[in-house]
């Protein structure tokens, strides 16, 4: 669902009246939060979505990992997850279902948890994911509200994975682009999380649906701040550029070669952006200020929908050269990309792309 769309229906919705409730849905944070005593409270989420590779057992994995990045991205530590599958009654599609939970609980052992129920219901079209739960100290959670001026912002995965999942279905995506993409969304971000918390950052997010733009957004307005971001800095999977340049009738994709082929995709094709980046460049065009002469493709690539995205870190610049250090040595994705401020008026852009 785009992030307008989304942003409108939750703005109908009453917020919690229980005092316990920590973090619910009023500034779009990347989870729940229950508190059980001044010492412990309990971290919520749930995410699913259709498949984005042609792997059973490595859809099941990526669809584990991104679930269990909302709770990372809180400074939470999972506990357990249930499974939430949809799937069609269909004797040869069915039977994939027990390679999916394969993967997925593969990726929750890896992220030292177990599985431990779910649900299931017939679908046409399947779906997969993981409602979890983990738990955080009251005071050390990390929310939307808890950047600060002159932060920097540190990414720990490149972006790319709405369009590369893109064109994995159309069978266009080259092999070093999917092998790197399919890489990066299985991974947990469980590491970097745990570096995060080491060195001492303000908050966190994840990168997924509303693409890095909506995201920052995101932390932003809840932290009553603005941003700038530096395009050179932001990392790309390689060979996403290329397909975005590519037009592609998806309907004749799958069909290969044949007399007139490059004519029909040229002149009527388009690239692998899926619709979910124009949805939410839509909605976050007008809290965005980016160069004149910026291609619509380098745009829209910043509202990509991520699968199983990065952290988006805000450290205080001290310590943002220990935090960088800290995830290379661990072998993990550290990028620099920006910097917060303070608003100088309700005019101004929330992120300024230079």
């Amino acid at each position: 669902m785009g992030q307008g769309v989304l942003a409108r229906i939750l703005a109908a919705v009453p917020p919690p009246d229980d005092p316990r409730v920590l973090v619910g849905g009023s500034h779009a944070d990347d989870a729940g939060v229950f508190r059980l005593s001044s010492e412990e409270a309990l971290v919520a989420t749930v995410d699913f979505f259709t498949p984005v590779v042609d792997d059973p057992y490595l859809y099941g994995a990526i669809a584990a990992a991104n679930s269990l990045s909302d709770v990372y991205a809180m400074g939470g530590e999972p506990l357990f997850a249930l499974a939430v599958a949809a799937f069609p009654d269909d004797g040869k599609v069915l039977p994939l279902l027990a390679d999916v939970m394969a993967g997925a609980v593969d990726k929750a052992r890896e992220a030292g948890i177990c599985i431990i129920g779910g649900h299931t219901v017939r679908d046409r079209e399947p779906k997969f994911g993981l409602s979890v739960t983990g738990r955080v100290h009251p005071e050390r959670m990390w929310t939307n509200r808890g950047a600060k001026p002159g932060d920097v912002i540190v990414l720990t995965k490149p972006i790319g994975t709405g369009v590369v999942t893109t064109a994995i279905k159309w069978g266009i995506s080259p092999k070093e682009t999917t092998d790197a993409a399919i890489r990066s969304m299985a991974a947990l971000s469980a590491g970097p999380a745990r570096v995060a918390r080491e060195i001492g950052i303000h908050t966190a997010t994840d990168v997924t649906g509303f693409g890095l733009l909506g995201h920052l957004i995101e932390v932003l307005e809840g932290s009553g701040l603005g941003a700038e971001i530096r395009l050179q800095e932001i990392p790309v999977f390689p060979g996403v550029r290329d397909l975005m340049k590519r037009r592609v009738m998806a309907s004749l994709a799958a069909r290969g070669s044949f007399p007139g082929a490059s004519f029909l995709h040229a002149r009527f094709g388009s690239p692998p952006i899926p619709g979910g980046a124009r949805e939410n460049r839509s909605f976050q065009k007008p809290k965005v200020r980016v160069p004149p002469l910026l291609p619509e493709e380098e745009i829209l690539l910043l509202a990509d929908p991520q699968t199983s995205g990065g952290l988006l870190l805000f450290v205080p610049e001290e310590r943002a050269g220990e935090l960088v250090n800290a995830l290379e040595s661990g072998g993990e994705g550290a990028w620099t990309i920006g910097r917060t401020h303070a608003m100088a008026g309700a005019e101004m852009p929330r992120v300024t792309v230079l």
